[in-house]
């Protein structure tokens, strides 16, 4: 099936363009949206021109329309004739144009009265400027026929002329134009790159007003028109620099240094290069400054890619304006947003607008783009609307083809594709795969992503193509600085899709991420734990991702990436999410059959990130099963790492006398192999047994063999879980100053090795010293820390203190939940305020069971895993509260049970108790 040529002609005799388009789709055999997902354009834009809606699309869009329907040669030609008719006549040379009407100057698409760059950034006449005709072929001019724009000049303080607009005001940009500058004083020619939108145009024109002092022989410049050729680009580009030839430009230069700027270059790169070539050689001393979307390939051009705005980085969004405005981006955004709208973004759309411009990547068309939408969404809206589709963004700009001044519309899909049909079918798979990619990665990660299980190339000459052509973003010094541009990424992952490779290449993503995640999971303990933890960040988006697709395709895959992950899980607080990962894919029927050492794994990580959020009873028998798998494979690892976990698990059940029995075979097996860490973690465990049999100065005993033990084997993290310890020892001897001293040191190194859980059970030691001290505010402080508190309707509280809620409809059952009602009972205890220090032990008691209200009985406060030593601690405070028989009653009967001893410091408070009863006894 071919194009019928002869069913819908115009009066001319010239086929339509409506029509050929619909012929050539359809010998094709495609849909309107299949071409438009192969060219990259919206199918909007395919449907208008075949509806004839769209009389005069872009050049760039036809060009991507032909390159999808396979068009060449003569075909291609009269589909181009079609889609761009030539001008019924040779403009007049001195016919002079007016800059469209758009005040409103932009970062990336300005309009002035006196001259400016367009949407994309490209310099637009004024009303002085005049056109010098570029004549197309021998005949009358065709599709490629343009005229290149010379701005009116003018004068700058230093008396160097300057036939440019004037530029526009620039954000985060400074660095740029100061390094340009001094390039321009190195190299002749130096070539701005990126994607349409990025800004380029408007940078070179802020950087040629700020070089102008440097080239008192002038500052002009040039914008090629499509089709242009070398004799076009030379004849504008010498006349722009006051001759008529270039036989004259040395003389008129007179070994001074001059300016040129040559805009748009890849509307013809190739007679750009054989014009600047024969340029730079008649004029020595002539700069040239160009702009486009490819270099031009002179030999000793500089390229130097034009990088989006800078981004606020994801975590907690900042809330202050001030703060935001910091990051250019987020400045430009709320520029534009204010130009159509009044009021400024609320405090509560400033986390939508940091998470917007994020995902626009700082692209400033895409930017200005989205804050035209401002005038009816709020920001918030806008981001749940169009957050994660951006490259449907589109808007209907002025001058967006500066060289003819035709309005048109552009999308970024399609300013993207532009760049992409740059690309050779080679590259353009390359860049598809490495869409899968999320974030930031390394030129190694790059490396196994594009092997595919073949050879392993070398894929540096693969990302400085995709730099020069500014799809790639580098930033930063460490491994992984590459990172596509959003759209870019977006834009690559439709292509992979529509041709039919998305599933392999995220399987391929989700195989490259946990072998990261293998190789660096054993460096999660010891000397390497801060640098394997760092690496584990860098790469937390694509672990997400890799992990969502493999759940769904390659549960396998997907279970010993999760497998290998609770340690960074538990360090990062992600205990909640990490475990429902694990439980997940440990149900999925398709990985029953995966290897039981694998299983036990997984089963182990259960339970390692269940304890930490106070779930760790119910993941007893996971650790159980783990320990026999790991037996019966001889796995010594995983059994010393499963006895490990049984102990903290035990004792928070208060099976104490196993807790004890797995550390010392832990012990004995870490002896026995001499596995230096694994025995300093066993002796740990072994410490608080000594702890419950008051048995304080064998607790120090055994710290101190773990601090030796851990500093052998480089496990600065054990050594500092040692240091926390003995902080919490020092205070059970009373020694209150010391403890809170030794605490707080050791929370600073927790915060810079990245341990939230230890650090919060450190600040519960120092607020518990603290409060025994007497020192209220700075007590009151690490409750704070621990939990924010809130006003309880009713409570009495001392005098400008708000805390917390003892009752137990105002708690949220949180293992640090018992340690601050404990602050709070010994803060009230010491004030003298009995009854409600009573109300506060209560509650640090019910909260020790688990949050259930015990009755009295041994089997209830043995009941639901709480941590006993802080059970026996409220017990204790509660009795020298009330002085009730009852209390006393049950405190004896919780030692008995547990084996817990009481410390000195408790046995003299409840003697002293026992003495006030008896003095206040009546006498017979």
């Amino acid at each position: 099936m071919t194009p019928d040529h002869d069913r819908s002609r115009s009066p001319g005799g010239r086929v339509q363009l409506p029509d050929l388009l619909r012929g050539h789709r359809l010998a094709a055999g495609l849909t309107q949206a299949e071409l438009a997902a192969r060219a990259g354009v919206g199918v909007r834009t395919v449907r208008d021109l075949e509806r004839g809606r769209a009389t005069r699309p872009q050049r760039t869009t036809v060009d991507l329309l032909a390159d999808a329907l396979d068009l060449t040669g003569v075909t291609r030609q009269a589909f181009v004739a079609a889609a761009r008719p030539a001008p019924a006549a040779v403009p007049d040379p001195a016919a002079r144009h007016l800059p469209p009407d758009d005040p409103d100057a932009a970062q990336s698409a300005s309009h002035r009265p006196g001259g400016g760059p367009d949407a994309a950034g490209t310099a637009v006449p004024g009303p002085a400027a005049r056109h010098l005709p570029v004549s197309g072929p021998a005949a009358a001019p065709g599709p490629a026929a343009r005229h290149l724009p010379v701005t009116g000049s003018t004068t700058t303080d230093s008396g160097t002329p300057v036939a440019l607009p004037q530029p526009v005001p620039l954000l985060g940009r400074d660095r740029d134009v100061a390094e340009l500058g001094a390039l321009l004083s190195e190299h002749p020619v130096v070539s701005l790159v990126g994607l349409a939108g990025v800004g380029k145009t408007a940078l070179a024109l802020t950087v040629a007003h700020a070089a102008a002092a440097a080239h008192p022989a002038g500052v002009a410049g040039v914008l090629v028109g499509e089709g242009s050729d070398a004799a076009d680009v030379l004849a504008a580009s010498v006349a722009v620099l006051g001759v008529n030839r270039l036989a004259d430009l040395s003389c008129r230069l007179g070994g001074r240094p001059a300016l040129l700027l040559v805009d748009a270059v890849e509307r013809a790169p190739g007679s750009v290069a054989e014009a600047l070539r024969a340029l730079v050689a008649a004029a020595p001393t002539l700069r040239v400054l160009v702009t486009g979307r490819r270099p031009v390939g002179l030999p000793g051009e500089l390229v130097r890619p034009v990088a989006p705005l800078d981004v606020p980085p994801a975590g907690p969004e900042p809330t202050d304006p001030a703060e935001l405005a910091r990051w250019p981006a987020a400045a430009l955004f709320m520029a534009r947003l204010a130009r159509v709208r009044r009021e400024p973004p609320t405090p509560a759309e400033l986390p939508a607008l940091a998470a917007l411009v994020r995902s626009l990547g700082g692209l400033p068309l895409a930017i200005e783009l989205m804050a035209a939408r401002g005038r009816i969404l709020d920001v918030t809206e806008l981001l749940d609307r169009y957050g994660d589709r951006v490259l449907d963004l589109a808007g209907v700009r002025p001058g967006w083809e500066p060289a003819d001044l035709a309005a048109g519309t552009v999308t970024l899909r399609e300013a993207v594709a532009t760049s992409y049909h740059l690309l050779a079918p080679a590259e353009r798979a390359a860049l598809r795969r490495l869409s899968a990619f999320r974030n930031r990665w390394s030129v190694e990660l790059a490396e196994d992503l594009l092997a595919d299980g073949g050879e392993r190339r070398d894929a540096v000459p693969l990302l400085d193509r995709l730099r020069e052509l500014g799809l790639l973003s580098v930033r930063g010094t460490g491994p992984f600085r590459f990172r596509l541009l959003d759209a870019v990424r977006d834009f690559a992952t439709e292509q992979a899709a529509v041709e039919g490779e998305l599933t392999r290449i995220r399987r391929r993503h989700a195989l490259v991420v946990a072998g990261l995640v293998l190789r660096t999971a054993p460096s999660l303990v010891g000397a390497d734990l801060p640098a394997a933890v760092h690496l584990l960040d860098e790469a937390t988006s694509d672990i997400t991702a890799a992990l969502a697709h493999a759940a769904d395709d390659e549960p396998v895959t997907a279970l010993r990436l999760a497998a290998a992950l609770p340690r960074w899980w538990r360090l990062r607080g992600r205990d909640v999410s990490g475990r429902r990962w694990l439980r997940r894919l440990l149900a999925d029927p398709r990985t029953a059959d995966a290897p039981p050492v694998l299983r036990a794994w997984a089963l182990l990580g259960v339970a390692r990130l269940g304890a930490e959020h106070g779930a760790g009873g119910v993941e007893l028998p996971a650790a159980r099963e783990a320990l026999a798998t790991f037996r019966a494979a001889g796995e010594v690892t995983g059994e010393l790492s499963a006895r490990s976990m049984l102990c903290v698990l035990l004792l928070g059940a208060g099976a104490h006398g196993e807790a004890r029995e797995q550390a010392e075979a832990a012990l004995e097996l870490a002896t026995r192999h001499g596995r230096a860490r694994e025995m300093a973690v066993a002796q740990y465990h072994l410490t608080w047994h000594d702890v419950r049999t008051a048995d304080l100065a064998g607790a120090r005993r055994r710290l101190a063999a773990v601090d030796r033990l851990a500093a052998q084997c480089g496990e600065q993290r054990l050594r500092l879980m040692a240091r926390a310890a003995l902080a919490e020892v020092t205070r059970l001897e009373g020694r209150y100053v010391d403890a809170v001293e030794q605490g707080r040191r050791v929370a600073g190194a927790l915060v810079e090795l990245g341990d939230p859980g230890r650090r919060r059970q450190v600040v519960g030691t120092i607020g518990l010293a603290l409060a025994l001290d007497g020192r209220a505010e700075e007590a009151l402080e690490m409750v704070a820390e621990l939990r924010p508190p809130r006003p309880v309707p009713g409570q009495r509280r001392p005098p400008g203190v708000e805390s917390l809620d003892p009752s137990p409809e105002g708690r949220h059952a949180r293992p640090e939940d018992a340690i601050c009602a404990l602050i709070e009972g010994h803060l009230a205890l010491h004030r003298g305020d009995r009854e409600l220090a009573a109300e506060w032990f209560t509650a640090a008691a019910e909260h020790a069971t688990g949050g259930e209200r015990p009755d009295g009985t041994a089997e209830a406060d043995l009941a639901g895993g709480g941590e006993r030593r802080d059970l026996v601690e409220a017990l204790v405070g509660l009795a020298a509260s009330t002085a009730e028989v009852g209390v006393l009653d049950r405190l004896d009967r919780v030692c008995r049970a547990t084996g817990i001893r009481l410390l000195p410091r408790e046995e003299a408070l409840l003697y002293a108790l026992l003495a006030r009863r008896e003095r206040a006894a009546p006498r017979d």
